[in-house]
């Protein structure tokens, strides 16, 4: 008896000490991934960029009051181009452009990482639970994945929208969960290729529960095409609510959308071309901001481009 039990104190040693060389090592890679990400300029501009529109998101609303400055007609200073009152000039309904666009950050910021977020909780929880035990499992989580990737992304966020209705957390759904196939595909890939490893093996021998050994051990190590996803994925949820809210499905007036000013403005823009350059610039830098750092990540994250 003394011989097995002392021969299971040092298995069960061996089996701490595994785990906690993966821990240390997964710390290790993180400032690796750090380290390698400062090397990539377009991806350090991408994240001072964001930073950037999140400050401006939070500082909007105690610089402008919304109802007064963001949603109130003023009938004498409609369409003013850029001036020194209003650096952005104004809109049809004398609305001044800089604080609605620099109000509306909030709403593309919010959609892009809200529904994306719904996509990677359903969509990596879904896809990690089909890795690990595969099976049965896995086969019907995958058929199912695959039926609903027969649907258009564009054609199920519009029934989602004509059937529930245009408002903000609609559109914040339907585009979350258009997009929870992909990122159930790939994270069961992700998790199948760590779910055999020496460090899952040694949890399991010490008895740690499945939910543990998931969200510990696998998907921490299974996260790196994860997070690349995440990236390129809000990007996509914020020029997919523009469009949206331009053709009159996404966010309703008179809330300050990026989209939603285009469409208000589209009368107007070859006179008066301020009204869609400045929402179309903010567009187009938060996204290529977003993206940039999407292939920061993918650099970092990828050994054979590390430089």
């Amino acid at each position: 008896m003394g011989i097995i039990e002392s021969a299971k104190e040092k298995q069960q040693k061996k089996d701490l000490e595994t785990v906690a060389m993966v821990k240390a090592a997964s710390y290790k890679r993180y400032k690796q991934i750090w380290r390698q990400f400062r090397k990539n300029k377009g991806g350090v501009f991408g994240l001072v960029v964001l930073l950037g529109f999140i400050v401006i998101a939070i500082i909007s609303s105690y610089i402008w009051d919304y109802k007064t400055d963001i949603t109130s007609m003023n009938a004498s200073q409609r369409l003013m181009k850029p001036c020194l009152e209003h650096l952005f000039g104004t809109d049809h309904m004398g609305r001044d452009l800089l604080a609605r666009v620099f109000y509306g950050t909030r709403y593309s910021l919010l959609i892009g990482i809200g529904s994306t977020m719904i996509s990677t909780l359903v969509g990596v929880t879904a896809g990690a639970i089909a890795g690990y035990y595969g099976g049965k499992i896995e086969n019907i989580t995958m058929r199912i994945i695959e039926m609903l990737l027969m649907i258009p992304n564009m054609l199920l966020t519009i029934v989602i929208v004509s059937a529930f209705g245009i408002s903000l957390g609609n559109l914040l759904l339907a585009q979350g969960l258009a997009t929870i196939p992909t990122f159930t595909r790939n994270a069961r890939a992700a998790v199948m290729t760590v779910r055999d490893n020496e460090y899952v093996e040694a949890a399991k021998a010490m008895g740690v529960s499945d939910f543990r050994i998931i969200l510990r051990h696998v998907l921490p190590n299974a996260l790196s095409p994860i997070l690349v996803q995440i990236t390129t994925r809000v990007g996509g949820c914020i020029g997919g609510a523009a469009a949206f809210s331009y053709l009159g499905l996404g966010v309703p007036v008179p809330t300050p959308e990026w989209g939603a000013m285009l469409s208000d403005a589209k009368n107007y823009m070859r006179e008066f071309p301020h009204l869609v350059f400045f929402p179309g610039l903010a567009i187009l830098m938060l996204v290529l901001a977003i993206n940039q750092i999407g292939d920061g990540l993918r650099d970092a994250l990828d050994p054979k481009l590390k430089r």
